[in-house]
């Protein structure tokens, strides 16, 4: 009974990690091809010639301070929402977002064979991309029902969408 209760939440955590994780993949190539563009590439090779140097500890202060600066961009987006310029807060803070996982991907690619070496942080990568392995176990059956629903037969996409929100209301008001 519990566990049929918390099911929605599961699914919603679930989908917000692998939002996070598809970010994360998708970003880092757009950053790097922006770091192509814009001459740093150069800086790319530097970094990555210096956490060479550095101990696994020191690369993980380098693979934390890129992403500190964008604090108070979202602290902005706030500013921006109690203020109530709902359009820019939310613009702020998605650009904030996007920046942030972009960079953070990017600087993670540099990184991730010193911080590796640390056994608590692979510990703690391996809990993460199972986490992401169970996050797909539970979304991808809901996502298959979904593509199904919207495969069928049966007209254009918008007609099956407009079924399956009758069929849901139907069901609605059955239940009450």
């Amino acid at each position: 009974m519990l566990r049929r209760i918390l099911q929605p939440l599961w699914v919603l955590l679930a989908l917000i990690f692998l939002v996070e994780a598809w970010l994360w993949d998708h970003l880092e190539p757009i950053v790097a091809r922006a770091v192509a563009w814009i001459p740093f590439r150069a800086f790319k090779v530097w970094l990555a010639e210096r956490v060479d140097t550095l101990s696994p500890a020191m690369t993980l202060i380098v693979f934390i301070v890129p992403v500190i600066p964008l604090f108070p961009l979202k602290l902005i987006g706030l500013w921006l929402l109690m203020h109530e310029y709902w359009v820019s807060a939310v613009l702020t803070i998605i650009f904030a977002k996007f920046l942030g996982v972009g960079v953070a991907a990017f600087v993670f690619d540099v990184t991730r064979p010193k911080l590796l070496q640390m056994a608590w942080f692979e510990k703690m990568y391996d809990w993460v991309m199972s986490l992401r392995t169970k996050a797909r176990a539970i979304v991808d059956p809901i996502i298959l029902r979904i593509r199904e629903a919207m495969g069928a037969d049966r007209g254009g996409w918008s007609s099956r969408l407009m079924r399956m929100i009758q069929h849901f209301r139907k069901r609605v008001r059955e239940a009450r």
